[in-house]
């Protein structure tokens, strides 16, 4: 029987890298484990560090196409990261100018919720730990 241990990573593929890696970086404060630039595919790749031993991996390719990006669409549905205090994250993205959604509760969990975008409009959610 296969047996999975965790999520290792997840990828992005970016529009316009450095504006991404700004976000990544800077904006959301992922460390960078390495950069890697493969000029025979003219792409970058990103490894960023999310938590204990998970990670987002950030590639651009040129001339990618554009994904449809709404809830219910088929396919990879958002990004969550889980925060110990979302009022204060939604107050550090507010402050670089990024719009988040009000927060709201999981009717499951009882834990409270926002979303907001990357810069090509990926969905990413602040989940209350």
């Amino acid at each position: 029987m296969l047996k999975l241990n965790n999520i290792h990573h997840a990828a992005v593929i970016c529009s316009d890298y450095e504006k991404s890696k700004d976000f990544y970086v800077r904006v959301l404060g992922l460390p960078v484990i390495r950069e890697t630039y493969r000029a025979e595919r003219q792409s970058y790749k990103l490894d960023l560090r999310v938590g204990d031993g998970h990670q987002i991996e950030l590639f651009s390719f040129p001339d990618a196409p554009e994904r449809p990006s709404y809830p219910e669409a088929r396919g990879l549905r958002h990004l969550a990261f889980e925060v110990d205090d979302i009022e204060a994250a939604v107050k550090a993205l507010e402050a670089e100018e990024i719009a988040v959604e009000p927060i709201r509760v999981d009717e499951t969990t009882g834990k409270r919720f926002t979303f907001f975008f990357d810069p090509d409009r990926l969905p990413l959610e602040l989940y209350e730990k």
